[in-house]
C-alpha cells in the first residue's frame, strides 16, 4: 500500500491529466462568454451534481455520492428568469434546468401524455397531452424556449472528479475578463478524496482476493487559486454540507477565513430543503442596497448558539476564528410544508438574496484608473 500523497492545485495539475474534451470545452465556454459580454450580461457559472471517484483506469468501479443535482438545476433557473446567462456545469445524466420538473422520479414525461384513438380505426393515433398537466408545461415550455431563444445558457459536463476540476479552472480563467459581473455558484457536491491515476489498478480489481483496502489522497482545496488566481474579482458563492448542525457555521466561517471568498451557504442534511444558512464577511453586508418586498426575512444567529459559546473552536486540528463581529449569519427558512408540496423552492429566496449581494459587489468596484 503506498504511501498518501498531499497535492495543491498546482501540483494535482502537474500531475493528473486533462479530460479529453477539455479544449473543445473552453472553446465554447469562450464563445459564450464573448457573446454575453457584448450584450452586457452578468454570467453565473452554476454547478451541480456529485463527482465520481474511479477506482481503476478501466473503470468498472468507482465511489460516488447521492446528489441529483436538484438544487444547482433549481437555482439556474431562477437565476435565468432574473437575467443572468448560465453556464450550467453538471454531473452527466443529473437534473438540468426546466427538463428537471419531469424526471424519472417525479412526474414522468409519459404520465403527461395521453393516446387519442377517437379518429377512424385506421387512422394514425394522435398523442395529446393530459388535460389537467398543460399550464404548468406550458409554463415550463414557455421558459426553456425562451432562454434558448435568447442564448443565455450552455451546458458542460463532467462525470468524475478530475473532470470537474479542470473544467472549474478552465471555465474561471475564461470568466475572468468580466471581473466583477462573473458570480461562480458552487453547488456540485464535489469528492474530498481521490485516487491519483498514478496508483489506479489497469484493469477491473479483482474480488477473489477477499477484502479491498484502498488508500485514497485528499482532493486538493481550489476555492484559495481561485479566488486568488484565477478569477481575482469574481463574486464565489460556496456550499457547506453537515450532518452535526453545531459544525455547521464555525465550518462555514473558518472556510471564508481560508479562502476569502464572499458567501459560504451551509446546509443540514436533513433541513436543506426548506432551511439554509448565509455566512459572510460582516464587511460585505449590502447595506447600501435596498431591499425589495419580496426579498426574504432573515434571522440572525447569536454567538450563544456556537459550539462552545466562544469567539473561536477548534475544527480538523485548525483554530478557526468565528468572532460574531468579522462574519454574519443569516438564515433563510421556508415552510416545510410548501417544500415538501413543491409549492414554494427555497433556491428562489437564495437567489433573491444572492443578486441583491451581487448588485452591491458591482456596485462596490473600485473605479477604473
Amino acid at each position: 500500500m503506498s504511501n498518501p500523497s498531499v497535492f495543491s492545485a498546482e501540483s494535482y495539475f502537474a500531475t493528473q491529466p486533462p479530460p479529453p474534451t477539455l479544449q473543445t470545452d473552453v472553446i465554447g465556454v469562450r464563445t459564450f462568454i464573448s457573446k454575453q459580454a457584448e450584450q452586457g450580461r452578468k454570467v453565473v457559472l452554476v454547478t451541480s451534481g456529485g463527482t465520481t471517484v474511479p477506482l481503476e483506469l478501466n473503470v468498472v468501479r468507482f465511489l460516488d455520492n447521492f446528489s441529483a443535482g436538484t438544487r444547482g438545476a433549481t437555482s439556474a433557473e431562477y437565476f435565468l428568469k432574473a437575467g443572468y446567462a448560465v453556464i450550467f456545469m453538471h454531473r452527466q445524466f443529473s437534473l438540468q434546468p426546466f427538463s428537471r420538473h419531469y424526471s424519472h422520479s417525479t412526474n414522468p414525461f409519459l404520465d403527461f401524455l395521453e393516446i387519442d384513438s377517437t379518429s377512424s380505426r385506421n387512422a394514425t393515433s394522435e398523442i395529446n397531452v393530459t388535460p389537467s398537466k398543460r399550464p404548468d408545461l406550458l409554463q415550463v415550455l414557455t421558459a426553456y424556449k425562451a432562454v434558448h431563444a435568447e442564448g443565455t445558457l450552455h451546458t458542460l459536463t463532467f462525470v468524475t472528479v478530475n473532470d470537474y476540476l479542470w473544467l472549474l479552472r478552465a471555465v474561471s480563467q475564461e470568466m475572468s475578463i468580466l471581473r466583477r459581473n462573473a458570480m461562480y455558484y458552487l453547488a456540485a457536491a464535489v469528492s474530498d478524496f481521490f485516487l491519483p491515476r498514478q496508483k489506479m489498478s489497469e484493469h477491473k480489481i479483482q474480488s477473489g482476493k477477499g477484502s479491498l483496502h484502498i488508500e485514497m489522497d485528499q482532493v486538493p482545496k481550489v476555492l484559495k487559486p481561485m479566488v486568488a488566481e484565477w478569477t481575482r474579482e469574481g463574486y464565489i458563492v460556496s456550499f457547506k454540507l453537515e450532518t452535526d448542525l453545531s459544525l455547521l457555521i464555525p465550518k462555514a466561517r473558518q472556510a471564508l477565513q481560508r479562502y476569502g471568498h464572499q458567501v459560504v451557504i451551509g446546509n443540514d442534511l436533513h433541513h436543506r430543503k426548506h432551511r439554509v444558512v448565509l455566512v459572510y464577511p460582516s464587511s460585505l453586508s449590502p447595506t447600501s442596497i435596498s431591499s425589495p418586498a419580496s426579498t426574504p426575512c432573515f434571522n440572525h444567529v447569536p454567538l450563544s448558539n456556537l459550539p462552545d459559546g466562544t469567539g473561536s473552536v477548534e475544527i480538523d486540528g485548525i483554530l478557526a476564528d468565528t468572532s460574531a463581529g468579522q462574519y454574519t449569519e443569516s438564515w433563510i427558512e421556508i415552510d416545510p410544508s410548501l417544500a415538501a408540496s413543491g409549492t414554494k423552492e427555497i433556491e428562489e429566496d437564495i437567489i433573491s438574496e444572492l443578486l441583491r449581494r451581487h448588485q452591491s459587489w458591482v456596485a462596490a468596484a473600485p473605479s477604473a484608473q
